[in-house]
């Protein structure tokens, strides 16, 4: 199965200091400083996350010169929640773009959905031989009454999407392969109430800090949480090293992972044997966490300041929560 990258677009909220508006989210800053994080984005309230990925949508659609009537799929990733509950994203995205004759797929499993999305695609385009092109979307809108952009996990969390067009015999930046593990012993770490099992009702649920999850998670045992943490690290070396086994890829240029602090990346580049700079590192510190579109914004960042060369593999990575670790590879 061969396909590519055929253009690229992006809708980010309006640019915030990150130093500006820190004591408005959070009392310690200290752990905060360490991050490296600059800028996030905040969409106005009035702007849901289905408006970012419309918008990142068409811009990737005029990028790649391709009309909305010849999109056979829309993929659409996100990790938060939605204008409204019983309500399929996808498909809205799908008609308001304009792709009437395209079947909308939602993919909801956390922070890497994006990344997975290349898989979904050559799923239908293998049993679909007469569709031609795919429009890959991550979104991410955070819903500040239910999560605090700050103290919501080791980002800092933002408003944005962007969106590929994919094309099937595209040269250009083409597929090679994705893969992903899951562990379900994690699925609860990060579990808000409100469901069937706990429906909310006056006040809404408000996730808590990760230290605070990680700790009840795991029974207060230090080691147990320490332990945890390398995996997280560990679980995303394997992945790229299962991706370039079936790929026959003997090592990658560039790794984009989902926009963590720099720490995070810090120990991301060590266990997989790059220096720092050949991770999305500069583009987390100037854009925050935007959930499912950090990898296709993180691609786009190294395409336009020509920081890849022809033949050169890019792994898009990312860990989220259920636990999923997924890698896809892009050959330049």
């Amino acid at each position: 199965m061969s396909f590519g990258v055929a253009g690229f677009g992006v809708a980010l909220g309006d640019p915030v200091s990150v130093a500006d508006v820190a004591s408005s989210y959070i009392t310690d800053q200290r752990q905060l400083s360490g991050w490296g994080y600059r800028t996030f984005h905040r969409a106005p309230d009035s702007t849901g996350i289905t408006d970012l990925a419309v918008t990142a949508g068409r811009r990737a659609l005029d990028a790649a010169g391709v009309s909305p009537d010849e999109i056979d799929v829309v993929v659409l990733a996100i990790s938060d929640i939605a204008e409204h509950l019983y309500w399929d994203p996808a498909a809205a995205c799908q008609y308001r773009i304009g792709a009437f004759g395209a079947e909308a797929i939602l993919v909801n499993q956390a922070c890497g959905g994006a990344v997975t999305a290349f898989d979904t695609v050559a799923g239908r385009f293998a049993t679909h031989p007469e569709h031609r092109t795919a429009l890959i979307v991550g979104a991410n809108r955070v819903c500040e009454a239910y999560v605090n952009r700050m103290a919501a996990n080791t980002c800092v969390n933002g408003d944005g999407a962007a969106a590929a067009v994919v094309r099937r015999d595209e040269e250009r930046l083409r597929w090679r392969v994705t893969e992903t593990l899951t562990d379900g012993r994690f699925a609860d770490y990060f579990r808000l109430d409100g469901g069937t099992a706990k429906p909310f009702t006056a006040e809404p649920p408000r996730l808590r800090d990760p230290f605070t999850r990680l700790s009840e998670f795991f029974d207060e045992d230090v080691v147990a949480m320490l332990e945890f943490a390398r995996m997280t690290v560990d679980r995303t070396r394997e992945v790229v090293e299962r991706a370039c086994k079936r790929a026959g890829v003997a090592e990658v240029a560039r790794v984009v992972h989902l926009n963590d602090n720099v720490t995070a990346l810090g120990d991301l580049a060590k266990a997989l044997g790059l220096p720092l700079d050949r991770v999305n590192a500069d583009v987390a510190a100037a854009h925050g966490h935007l959930g499912c579109a950090d990898q296709i914004l993180g691609l786009k960042w190294l395409v336009e300041r020509d920081l890849v060369k022809q033949g050169e593999v890019v792994a898009l990575t990312s860990t989220g929560s259920g636990m999923h670790w997924t890698c896809t590879l892009i050959e330049v």
